[in-house]
């Protein structure tokens, strides 16, 4: 979904075919013993905009959004699809799809979940141009102007259908992601556009709801209650949530020591070589779908082109991930050999072209002196970074390593906070590299990367365009047999390795804990704690 503050948005994929399983943490708990009135507390981040489903491609909203709304699918602990308001979700021929909804669904201020809800809500996403309207590309009728889908059809209040442009099995798969979540109709104006005024007070239908008009306190949190009225497979054990978001994470690790914290998903830098002491039992260390990296535009200076392919490369030799996981993550990350991540299925770390990502100063000193020869080198090179997430440490390694081996300077640009640092990336203010990766939305190996890198895919920050990685993608999508489909992403990749849109760093390891206090805490496939099942 996306990127993250701190840590970090559709291949085709078995039921069974995934590699991650959920670990749980803390031991069991009775009714008697934990209150289901208790509200848990957690850490967050400002969302960049309102909390409208299909206008949020960020973590820090992305994990608002899934407590408060509940879609036609939701996502286990291990990655696999469950069925949350689809009763059914039918298909002949992988292009026309039949899906209804449970009866009796209601929204938190009483209007009904209907077929409409769901078309109304995807519609206004790709007319009104959302920030994740790339997702519903498939859908017949969809082009990047604003023009409505002709793909949907409400057949009934409780039945509707999707009519895709081609074949796409993994479709119902996607449909767990937040781009796919309803609203009621108090969410649109006269015109049928979702208003500015509903993402500051949303009206949802999940396990959460928002505490009043008042419980979002702008950059300092937000208060969520348990939704008595949702009875689906995410019913919450507890009475709520409260999200605080914190300006860094050495604070909200003080704070989960002194018991002010129930739940934690990032360690800061300055306690990843301690905090599995601090917490024994309640330390969480587990292979997560999060992939790290850094952006280069196209638009920089000496980027565009073989120049700029040569000083990708070049840039991407001198990086020693292996070292850099070790000194400054203690073994939290994992240096990356592709661009997606090892728990997801269909992964390989024989991608063509990944040698790139190994450590070589000869070959980097080699193609930056033959980019020299096309265009001398003037300036500096700069990665921008958020400061209020624990990123300074490894730019500056990153940084440090590229003024060595290459001889030039080379430096980070800390911006003060995520939601300014978001908008210089949206708005394409920001003139250098900047920091960039991804927490997958479902899981597959295209989620990881039609949206980053796809012609005008809603997370493709840098505007990478290249018609053969977006034909082998569309291939891939098309392809009804998961190996086969795979294999094209694979192939795609390859031509990510050769343009290197992004520099791949590493995967990163959900490396979190909780306070004493909780229980049943558990993080999923996507590194983030499933809330609802957490005691107190």
């Amino acid at each position: 979904m996306k990127f993250s503050r701190f840590g970090s948005a559709a291949a085709i994929i078995a039921a069974g075919a995934l590699v991650l399983t959920g670990c749980s943490g803390g031991g069991s708990s009775s009714e008697s013993t934990s209150s289901a009135s208790s509200v848990i507390t957690t850490n967050g981040s400002e969302p960049e905009s309102g909390l409208i489903p299909s206008d949020t491609n960020e973590v820090g909203g992305g994990k608002i959004i899934d407590e408060v709304f509940a879609g036609l699918r939701y996502y286990a602990a291990d990655g696999k699809p469950v069925d949350d308001l689809a009763e059914s979700i039918d298909t002949d021929d992988s292009t026309t799809f039949t899906i209804k909804i449970k009866a009796d669904q209601k929204f938190t201020n009483g209007d009904p979940v209907t077929s409409d809800s769901f078309v109304m809500a995807w519609q206004d996403a790709v007319v009104n141009l959302r920030k994740n309207a790339s997702f519903f590309a498939d859908v017949e009728g969809y082009n990047e102007d604003g023009q409505p889908l002709t793909g949907l059809s409400v057949v009934d209040d409780t039945t509707f259908t999707v009519k895709l442009s081609a074949p796409a099995s993994d479709f119902p798969l996607r449909l767990g992601y937040s781009a796919f979540y309803p609203l009621p109709a108090a969410a649109f104006d006269a015109a049928g556009k979702v208003t500015d005024e509903f993402g500051q007070n949303p009206i949802g239908n999940g396990p959460y709801k928002v505490d009043g008009d008042k419980a979002w306190k702008h950059n300092e949190s937000i208060k969520l209650v348990k939704n008595d009225e949702y009875k689906g497979g995410r019913e919450a054990k507890n009475g709520g949530l409260t999200i605080t978001f914190y300006k860094d994470f050495d604070s909200a690790y003080a704070d989960l020591l002194s018991g002010n914290l129930d739940v934690l998903d990032q360690i800061p830098d300055s306690a990843l070589s301690t905090y599995q002491d601090d917490l024994g039992d309640r330390a969480v260390n587990q292979p997560a779908a999060v992939f790290q990296s850094f952006t280069i535009p196209s638009r920089l200076p000496h980027f565009s082109g073989e120049e700029g392919q040569l000083r990708r490369q070049a840039i991407s030799y001198a990086i020693n991930r292996e070292e850099i996981t070790k000194v400054i993550f203690n073994g939290t990350r994992t240096p990356a050999t592709d661009f997606t991540s090892p728990v997801i299925d269909g992964y390989s770390k024989d991608i063509e072209g990944n040698d790139v990502l190994k450590y070589n100063e000869k070959k980097a000193k080699e193609l930056w002196a033959e980019a020299d020869a096309i265009s001398p080198w003037d300036g500096s090179f700069q990665i921008a970074y958020n400061a209020d997430g624990p990123h300074q440490a490894w730019v500056d390694a990153v940084t440090n390593g590229i003024k060595n081996v290459l001889g030039i300077e080379s430096s980070g640009v800390p911006v003060a906070v995520f939601g300014d640092f978001r908008a210089g990336i949206t708005n394409r203010s920001i003139e250098t590299a900047f920091r960039s990766g991804w927490q997958a939305d479902y899981p597959g190996l295209y989620n990881f990367l039609a949206p980053l890198y796809a012609t005008g895919a809603s997370s493709n920050d840098g505007d990478y365009s290249s018609p053969e990685f977006d034909k082998l993608l569309s291939e891939g999508s098309s392809e009804t047999d998961l190996d086969a489909a795979n294999k094209k992403f694979q192939d795609a990749q390859a031509v990510l390795f050769k343009d290197l849109p992004a520099i791949p760093l590493w995967y990163q390891n959900v490396s979190g804990g909780f306070g004493e206090g909780v229980q049943n805490v558990e993080f999923g496939w996507n590194s983030v704690p499933l809330y609802y099942e957490i005691t107190k």
